[in-house]
């Protein structure tokens, strides 16, 4: 029962008249290029290995999207960018609340608030940004680049880039002079509303040695989910419920809005010193998932009967000190980030289904002993913060030995605040404090990480190169507060099982005080070749981890940390304007943290067994004149190689008994793929640029393609659920620019592809799904879908 609601949405009116607001615009710096300036400059710069490199000369699966490539295809937000990033997934339940997957590597994961960290990291910048609930849904202007790391990078990135790291680079302050742009953006979606985007920015020369850069944009996003008009009685107490206050169209539309600054100055030839602040507010409303039940007739609808909406607010500032030491570099960096959302959603599911399956809505009446309507509706209010510190120093690059060493230490804080509420229950059953909560979750969580790391490079020849590096990691995690019932409503769980005086303020008293700890080391090896100047193959080994963490259900122990073993080859090269990189692999994910929802619907995480993995990518391209072609893809044999069993703890041998009595059941047989990622994703895109008078004309297309994917590993939830079927999608856009002036009109999903890409019920499956047929009205699922097609037209101005 106390898990939050996947839909954090509520209605809004539609916002259109913003073409009419002005902003300050963004284009790429001069020193910031990272895309081809002209046919033979093919070179694309990253920060992979925390330091500034050729991608062709990183011996890493990556994948870059430079500034003008994430214009040309229309990059908004972190979903549109991993559609062109073959080894990377997305599930997503509305903005701002995504996870991200490298290279198959991913089990199902509950994404509650007291569950496992993230197995991909993500990086702002310097400062990594990875929450519990999600990365942040950082509007996509004026950013430099975004890298997306494949494989375990734990020994340079840490905790939860254990499968892989996002690196989102933003546009530095640049020196050379004043200058900005202007972009504006009005798009519709088919079956749904009117959008539009206003974003710019502008770079101030202060001297010969600083510089300002302030950005800001305003985005809407029209909706296209209707919540169509319901009814449903209690089986119990024979309360009727409709949602006609809240039948609406389009109802799920979002607004973005927000800064950034970054103020650079030179101190000398030596030193430089970047401070940032950047800051964002979004607000959604409605669904974002199209129901299926039998309560709806057609896709992009569904049926709500209370309010949905959110508001994310976050701020990040952070300060980088750049400078030598002798013939040394050294950089220090530090920053905070500030995070709050405020969340409202629809809960009566899960009062429906119980009460139809169990009879439970019997218990609720009010102080005259009368029944009420069951109705359960959530309000949530999180409040994140997070602190982070690296110092870390590199040897002369041309060495034939170079050494890269650091200190590393964060800590991150979540205060949880829940209110699951149904109107009018009596006393009794109210949790102590509250006006009308049936549940209450007031929890502190912290997780604090320490590391020292390095890598040391060796030329054995002009051409064979050794890499060895490690990271010695220390973790605390701790959980406090309280989460449950009533006394009168239980005598088992919530303020029945306190233990101590309220800690968390709001909260009636303490049930909840845990925390887990641990130390060790992870490390990788590296050997690259250089066939020639623009061929090098290479071979590593490499591991990433991800720390341990809570059980609340006090019968629980701690989950302890999984691993990830990276076993690969793979090579890349540049004949001409011809480049090809490819690599295969076998990663072994050992000591899974599998989380899945138990009794009352809390989250339960143990380490349940190993998988393995098997997998190549590749990544090629052409460009000459004005074509440029370019093709990537993944493959991923992804599988349990052992049982998965209901209580993981007590063995693999799924006929004996946990250590409380209970059946030890078969969930997932050995040789199960692992869920949400498919076998094959690929992408392929083609762009002609072609002179048209003074301007310079372009055509483009696009085509993306997912495979099939299980929604779940174990096999029963798996065949409830259904999995998600294989969908294609198609871009096209086609424009022209001068020095000053650039226009352009796209389509993106051209064909309205209905893709799914997550699913989920408001409890547990083998209830609110009704596998036996227990209800009436059938389960209720709910499908996130990929948005429908966008047709848009962009007009923007250098100055």
């Amino acid at each position: 029962m106390r898990v939050i609601s996947s839909r954090l949405t509520s209605r809004r009116s539609v916002t259109i008249a913003l073409l009419g607001s002005s902003a300050l615009a963004a284009a790429q710096p001069v020193f910031a290029q990272s895309e081809p300036a002209g046919e033979d400059s093919n070179v694309i710069l990253v920060t992979a290995q925390k330091r500034t490199q050729n991608i062709q000369d990183v011996p890493i699966a990556i994948t870059a999207l430079g500034t003008e490539k994430l214009r040309e295809l229309q990059v908004k937000e972190l979903q549109d960018a991993v559609k062109f990033i073959p080894s990377v997934t997305i599930q997503t339940i509305q903005p701002g609340f995504s996870q991200v997957y490298f290279r198959g590597v991913a089990s199902g994961e509950n994404a509650n608030h007291s569950a496992a960290l993230p197995t991909v990291g993500t990086y702002l910048d310097e400062m990594p940004i990875t929450t519990i609930q999600g990365a942040l849904d950082i509007h996509a202007y004026d950013i430099a680049r975004v890298e997306a790391l494949a494989g375990p990078q734990g020994t340079l990135y840490g905790a939860s880039s254990m499968a892989g790291t996002i690196k989102i680079v933003t546009n530095k302050p640049d020196y050379s002079g004043t200058y900005g742009a202007t972009d504006m953006e009005l798009n519709s979606v088919t079956h749904g509303d009117i959008g539009g985007v206003a974003q710019g920015f502008v770079n101030l020369k202060l001297s010969d040695r600083s510089a300002l850069r302030v950005v800001g944009w305003y985005r809407h996003d029209g909706g296209y989910i209707d919540n169509v008009a319901g009814s449903r009685t209690y089986p119990t107490s024979g309360a009727t419920q409709t949602n006609a206050d809240l039948v609406e169209k389009n109802y799920n539309d979002v607004d973005t809005y927000g800064a950034r600054m970054a103020l650079g100055i030179e101190l000398d030839d030596n030193w430089t010193i970047t401070p940032t602040l950047m800051g964002q507010v979004q607000k959604t409303s409605g669904s974002f998932a199209q129901e299926r039940s039998s309560a709806v007739s057609k896709k992009l609808q569904t049926v709500q009967y209370n309010p949905e909406s959110s508001k994310d607010e976050w701020y990040q500032a952070a300060l980088t000190i750049e400078g030598k030491l002798g013939n040394w570099d050294l950089v220090a960096t530090g920053g905070i980030l500030n995070r709050k959302d405020h969340t409202e959603s629809d809960y009566s599911d899960y009062s429906y289904f119980y009460d139809a399956v169990l009879g439970s809505g019997a218990y609720f009446t009010d102080n005259a002993g009368d029944p009420v309507n069951p109705n359960q509706y959530i309000r949530g209010k999180d409040k994140y913060k997070r602190q982070f510190g690296e110092l870390r120093i590199t040897s002369p690059q041309e060495n034939r030995i170079r050494l890269m060493a650091g200190l590393f230490a964060q800590r991150q804080s979540h205060l949880i605040s829940q209110d699951y509420i149904i109107d009018g229950i009596s006393d009794a059953i109210t949790v102590p404090g509250t006006d009308s909560d049936i549940w209450l979750t007031k929890q502190k969580r912290v997780d604090r990480d320490y590391a020292v790391f390095g890598e040391l490079s060796f030329d054995i020849t002009d051409k064979l190169t050794a890499t060895g590096g490690g990271r010695l990691y220390k973790y605390k995690n701790s959980l406090v507060g309280f989460f449950g019932y009533s006394d009168g409503y239980s005598s088992r769980t919530g303020v029945a099982a306190c233990f101590a005086e309220a800690v968390i303020a709001g909260s009636p008293c303490t049930n909840l005080d845990k925390t887990t700890s641990d130390s060790g080391a992870i490390f990788k090896a590296n050997l690259t070749y250089k066939l020639t100047p623009d061929w090098l193959v290479y071979a590593t080994w490499s591991r990433g981890f991800r720390p341990g963490g809570i059980n609340r259900r006090s019968t629980l122990p701690p989950y302890g940390p999984d691993k990830l073993d990276n076993y690969e080859f793979g090579w890349k090269s540049q004949i001409g304007a011809f480049h090809f990189n490819y690599a295969m692999y076998r990663e072994d994910w050992n000591n899974i943290q599998l989380s899945f929802l138990g009794e009352n619907g809390l989250t339960l995480i143990r380490n349940a067994g190993v998988a393995q993995i098997y997998g190549a990518e590749f990544d090629v391209g052409y460009r000459k004149g004005g074509l440029s072609l370019s093709a990537a893809g993944s493959y991923n044999d992804a599988k349990i190689r052992k049982d998965f069993c209901a209580i993981a703890n007590a063995g693999f041998d799924c006929s004996l008994a946990g250590s409380d009595g209970a059946e030890n059941a078969l969930l997932a047989k050995a040789g199960t793929r692992l869920p949400i990622t498919a076998s094959f994703k690929g992408n392929a895109v083609a762009r002609y640029e072609f002179p048209v008078g003074n301007w310079q004309g372009h055509i483009q297309g696009a085509v993306n393609y997912i495979g099939k994917r299980r929604s779940d590993l174990r096999d029963t939830e798996n065949s409830i659920k259904g999995k998600f079927a294989a969908y294609t999608t198609a871009d096209f856009s086609i424009g022209m620019k001068n020095d000053i002036w650039r226009v352009e009109i796209y389509a993106n999903n051209v064909f309205d592809s209905n893709g799914v890409i997550n699913s989920s019920v408001q409890c547990l499956e083998t209830t609110c799904g009704d596998p036996d047929g227990v209800t009436s009205t059938g389960g209720v699922f709910y499908d996130y879908v990929i948005r429908p097609r966008v047709i848009g037209l962009k007009i923007g101005r250098d100055f």
